[in-house]
């Protein structure tokens, strides 16, 4: 039996900072804005995926996510068309993922309503809980899932970066 390839990653620059994409022979593991160092985050990745990712600016799936996020920024793409590795993703955490990636480009829901189309009435707090640590950012539009009261609420601690692609999609579908 081989042992399967380490991971593999890149930075990609976007409008909101450079994004870490991160991949796996199964898809894309996680790809969200770099918030913290590229060492911290290769560390903290490496102790979940209990392997060091390499850097690798060629990778097949890290390219096509690279391409699709300048298409989205551009206002060319709605829906991204990746496969995802959802290795680091358990639970309800999932449903609540999947749930988010079926509000449409350009609109929002509230957390209870993706609660509910996540099969959990009740787990509001817990969407928002998935929405927070969702290692799939932009990709998993989970900037398109705000508070109850329709205020936009965190976004990592960024909620410029949340307004920034909530406008971007609003101004995308007027057009």
């Amino acid at each position: 039996m081989t042992a399967s390839p380490a991971p593999r990653y890149r930075l990609h620059e976007t409008p909101i900072g450079d994004v870490l994409i991160v991949t796996t022979d199964e898809g894309i593991v996680t790809l969200h804005p770099l918030r913290t160092s590229l060492e911290a985050q290769l560390e903290h990745l490496s102790r979940r995926l209990g392997a060091v990712p390499e850097h690798d600016d060629t990778d097949a799936t890290a390219c096509a996510a690279a391409l699709q996020l300048d298409e989205y920024f551009d206002r060319r793409r709605q829906e991204f068309a990746l496969s995802l590795d959802w290795r680091l993703v358990r639970g309800f955490t999932r449903d609540a993922l999947e749930a988010v990636r079926a509000i449409p480009y350009g609109e929002t829901a509230g957390y209870g309503e993706v609660a509910i189309t996540a099969g959990s009435p009740r787990a509001s707090r817990a969407v928002g809980t998935a929405c927070a640590t969702t290692p799939f950012s932009i990709i998993v539009p989970v900037h398109r899932v705000v508070r109850a009261d329709g205020s936009i609420g965190e976004y990592g601690g960024h909620p410029e970066v949340k307004r920034f692609l909530l406008d971007l999609e609003q101004q995308a579908a007027g057009e």
